[in-house]
């Protein structure tokens, strides 16, 4: 089960450059259930996503998740069949202490159509968990019942209109 919450990021973060990062591009094969390709770095990656209902606005997306490895050739080839555009970013890996707990922050910078686009996720292992998260100073709002911020969504979009109010 995958459990996460999505946020806007006020500012970024010092010296990214001394985090792990993966350089990401993925694609939308279905979108319910989702069934996703991506490759991270030198990995390929078949997805597939059961969503699971959510109570209200603030609870945390929750997901069934599978997940299953591509070679290169076949995610090459199942690449000529997403459905929009492939979505390309950098996701960066932080640590994130808080209490007596270390939570692991993805934050996503996008590239290409949704250059200027940033925001971040965080997994965590109980519902309980992600209720009870106290997110870092440089976070911004909290997003994750925005269907704007849902990587799906933005494979649809041709350039960030989407986010002017």
């Amino acid at each position: 089960m995958e459990i996460e919450h999505k946020y806007l990021i006020k500012e970024m973060p010092k010296n990214l450059s001394k985090y792990k990062k993966k350089e990401i591009e993925q694609g939308y094969l279905n979108r319910s259930p989702v069934l996703r390709i991506r490759k991270s770095n030198d990995d390929y990656i078949l997805t597939y996503k059961l969503k699971k209902e959510k109570v209200s606005e603030n609870d945390p997306i929750c997901n069934e998740e599978i997940e299953a490895p591509l070679t290169l050739d076949a995610y090459e080839h199942l690449k000529t069949k997403i459905d929009f555009n492939l979505i390309i970013k950098t996701r960066y890996i932080i640590p994130y202490k808080t209490g007596d707990k270390t939570y692991r922050i993805e934050l996503d910078v996008f590239h290409g159509k949704l250059e200027g686009l940033v925001f971040a996720e965080v997994e965590f292992e109980s519902v309980e968990d992600a209720k009870s998260f106290k997110k870092p100073r440089w976070f911004g709002k909290k997003v994750s019942g925005d269907k704007r911020y849902k990587n799906g969504f933005l494979t649809t979009q041709e350039n960030l209109d989407c986010f002017k109010e």
